[in-house]
């Protein structure tokens, strides 16, 4: 990476306060380079949501600065045309996304016609079915849906706040797998909020623990061993690091004891799954994206032109 190029997240001192004066964030230092994939662990109240949304430019701070890509993430006068998409639990539970409303219709409003080969790459990976409508969908089948809508358009920082939770075995591997590959490809940042762990041994480029709205230590993967057998299913041991170091920034080395998960079968079951039904898009008898989406348009939008120009304009 190029010195001279801006981090993807540069905080300082970062502190937060909820209306209630409850102290939501204190003294938070962060340092990501571009193409990093945080993974954000610690307990419900921790903090992990607050700084997400923080980063997202939904929450203000007063104490600290924060920096994306080298901007403020505040002043909309100097953002550039950098482009953070944050994805939580809300929308699929908002009753606006559990009406009769096609979802095509939905992917459509959003610019899908504009962003073709990604619209119908990522339809296929989300295993989604053009044909729902989203008052008949499951949970699980409105979350593809957000992540479908969320991701169509080609992020700088992706922020995700346990938008995986919902997710069967498999759709949430080949969610994973896409995302790391976007990350290595585009150079773009990904930050992480999950209670779920299988499957993320190998994931991330660097842990962070939150507890109280701190930042308890930070963990770098190369430190990080998976022992077949271990006295302790865990032992930390600190890491001598440099005088200057923050307090919270404290670095360790961990020895993980690996567990029994019943993962991997899960996995193996779905891909079997999936081999004897075929991949949604691949079944000839259902209309193709575009072809839907031209007979259902109409009936929800009154002026295709005007939602036309908007998505030309604002195409990056």
């Amino acid at each position: 990476m190029d010195e001279l190029e801006p981090l993807s997240i540069c905080a300082e001192h970062l502190c937060y306060r909820y209306p209630n004066t409850k102290v939501g964030l204190f003294d938070i230092n962060l340092k990501l380079k571009r193409g990093s994939r945080l993974l954000l662990v610690g307990p419900n109240g921790a903090g992990k949501s607050t700084l997400l949304k923080i980063l997202a430019g939904q929450r203000l701070i007063k104490d600290g600065k924060v920096l994306l890509n080298g901007r403020d993430p505040f002043d909309m006068r100097n953002r550039g045309n950098q482009i953070v998409t944050y994805l939580g639990t809300e929308w699929a539970n908002n009753e606006i996304t559990q009406r009769d409303i096609p979802v095509t219709v939905l992917v459509e409003s959003i610019g899908g016609s504009y962003y073709k080969e990604r619209r119908d790459m990522l339809i296929n990976l989300l295993d989604i079915d053009i044909t729902w409508r989203m008052n008949q969908c499951s949970d699980g089948e409105r979350r593809r849906v957000q992540l479908c809508m969320g991701l169509l358009k080609p992020w700088d920082l992706l922020l995700l706040d346990e938008v995986t939770v919902d997710l069967d075995v498999l759709v949430r591997y080949r969610l994973l797998e896409f995302l790391k590959k976007e990350t290595e490809t585009r150079n773009c940042t990904i930050v992480y909020a999950t209670h779920i762990f299988d499957g993320l041994g190998e994931w991330p480029t660097e842990i962070i623990h939150l507890n109280c709205g701190i930042i308890v230590r930070r963990y770098n993967p190369e430190n990080i061993n998976f022992l077949n057998k271990s006295e302790k299913p865990v032992d930390e041991e600190e890491i001598d690091a440099d005088e200057v170091e923050e307090r919270n920034q404290i670095k360790m080395k961990v020895d993980i004891e690996k567990i029994r998960s019943f993962y991997p079968l899960a996995l193996h079951w779905l891909k079997e799954d999936l081999k004897v039904r075929g991949e949604r898009t691949e079944d000839k008898s259902k209309p193709n994206f575009d072809n839907l989406t031209k007979k259902l348009i109409s009936f929800y939008y009154d002026d295709k032109d005007r939602l036309d120009k908007y998505f030309r304009e604002t195409q990056q």
